[in-house]
Parts: C-alpha cells; structure tokens; sequence
C-alpha cells in the first residue's frame, strides 16, 4: 500500500477489510463444504470461522508479513489459521460449561445453531486444521520456518498461552485478583494468540532477530491493550453493538481491570499500553503506520 493511502483517515478501515476479503477467501478453501458423513461437522466449523469477525489477529499477520515482503497467499494461510484457532476457542468459550453464552457475533453461538457435541468437536477439529495449514509446504517453503510456526503457534495457544489464561480465568470468578494477576490472566488467555500473530509475519520473513523483538513488544502491549479495552466494552456497551452479551463480566464475578481499577482508570491504563504498543514501531519508519493506527483503533472501537 501507498505511503499517501497509509494517511488517509479511513485507510485502517480498507487495509482491514481488504485483509478480510484475502483471509475469508483462505478460510472458505482451506474448510471446503462436503456431502460426506461428516458434513455436520464441516457445517459447524465454516459456521463458526466464516462471515464474522474484526479479523484483527489476521490483520496483524498480513500487515506485518507485508513489513518483511512475503508473499501475500502464504500471509494469508497463516493469517486463516490462526482465525480458525481463535474460533475454536470462541465455540468452546461459549459452551454452558464454560461462558455459557448464546450469542457470538451477532448470531447464534456455534452449540445453539447446532448442538453441545458438535461444538465440541468443530472446536477440536478447527484447531488440528489450524495446524496442519502450518505445517504444510503451501504455507512456507523453509521446513525451517514452519516448524518455528507451529511451535510460537503452540505456545502460544496451550497451557503456558490462551488455554492457561482460561483456566485461570474461570478459577477466578467470584474471587479478587491484585492488578499483577489479572495482568498475567489476560496475557496469558488474549495477548499471547495476538501476540503471536504480531510476530508470525517477522517469522515467514525470517526477519533479523532486533526486529523480531520489536514486533513481539508491539504484538505482547497491543494484546494487552486490546483485552482491556474489552473490558471497558463490557461494561459499557450493548448486544448489538458487540455482537454478544454485554455486561457478562461483572454478572459473573470475573476478575477484570475496570474490576479493580474502575472504568476511566481502565480506559487509561489501555490507551497507555496502545501508545506503548506504538513507540516499538519507531525502527519502521512509516511503513509501519498501519500498525500504529490499530494500536489507537483497538481502544477506539466500539465493538
């Protein structure tokens, strides 16, 4: 994209939708519709990944792949499995053993437009599909950077990752957590997946270490932001603006910053991580103004 285009005020807007196009289009291939035995299955997971979204994690692997000049379908790939991750853990979050919520996206959630069990399973499935798209020569030809793929990608999802983060997240509802310990909760079940696919562009383009570290830093401040922003729209938002249950946060007794820090404290300690966030892009000049402005979008969206 232009440097001129980059300075446009809706420029954010259409590099996001564009990215969108480009990783739905991946999406749609890399989970073909069937008539076979297992088409429920199929059904609930192109249900679940496809049509929805900010698509803000795909949008972090195109525009910093874009950073070290790979190649846009390889982006692209990456991009939609790490779409098809956060979907898996969105089904499972909403299932009733979890968030119990009937709502994602502004629809039905994946277990009431189908059933429990086949929620289950589309998660499951929608995860081993995300990494057997990392895995394959299509995504990179260096053996070398997939295998690195797969492990950020793995870290970043388990039990040290997004997994971790929700465990901890459900063994804290009803209980006060310090500022230090929500901070480790969310790094953990949000920052570490957005985190990673800050970083997944630097790992196609096996940038140079020093430039790795700065996208990782954009990438770990970005998600913190992000999870707190989210908090503030919990609290202060609507259904139909999120796209799903609003005030669930506090109904439930979760531990969140605007919990413990109230709600404009909150909205500042975000704003501060997202300008954080982009004083690590200094090193790319204004190829990396893009960048920048998702960090001030992320806590100026309403939804």
């Amino acid at each position: 994209m232009a440097l001129d285009l980059v300075k446009r005020p809706d420029a954010l807007a259409e590099a996001m939708a564009e990215a969108a196009r480009l990783v739905e289009a991946q999406l749609d291939a890399l989970i073909p519709a069937t008539e076979a035995a297992e088409a429920r299955l199929i059904d609930a997971m192109r249900y679940a990944t496809l049509g929805g979204g900010k698509r803000l994690r795909a949008f972090l692997v195109m525009e910093t792949a874009k950073l070290f000049t790979v190649n846009t379908t390889c982006a692209a790939r990456v991009a939609a499995a790490v779409e098809m991750l956060h979907a898996y853990s969105l089904v499972h979050d909403d299932l009733p053993a979890m968030d119990d919520d009937d709502l994602r996206r502004g629809k039905p959630s994946c277990h009431k437009a189908f059933d429990e069990a086949t929620a289950i399973l589309a998660g499951d499935a929608l995860q081993t599909r995300a990494f057997e798209v990392l895995a394959e020569e299509d995504t990179h030809a260096d053996a070398e950077a997939r295998c690195e793929l797969v492990t950020s990608f793995a870290y970043a999802a388990g039990a040290r990752g997004m997994v971790g983060g929700q465990m901890i997240d459900m063994l804290a509802e009803g209980k006060t957590l310090s500022g230090p310990e929500i901070t480790r909760l969310q790094a953990l079940k949000t920052g570490r997946l957005i985190q990673f696919s800050a970083e997944a562009g630097a790992i196609l383009g096996r940038a140079p270490q020093a430039q790795r570290h700065f996208i990782a830093a954009y990438g770990r401040e970005l998600g913190g932001a992000f999870q707190i922003y989210d908090d503030v729209l919990d609290e202060e938002g609507d259904a139909a603006a999120l796209g799903k249950t609003a005030g669930k946060d506090a109904a439930q007794g979760k531990a969140t910053m605007v919990s413990i820090l109230g709600l404009e404290r909150a909205r500042a300690q975000a704003e501060h991580l997202a300008d954080q966030a982009a004083a690590h892009l200094e090193s790319f000049g204004e190829r990396a103004d893009l960048l920048r402005q998702l960090a001030k979008f992320t806590v100026t969206r309403k939804s």
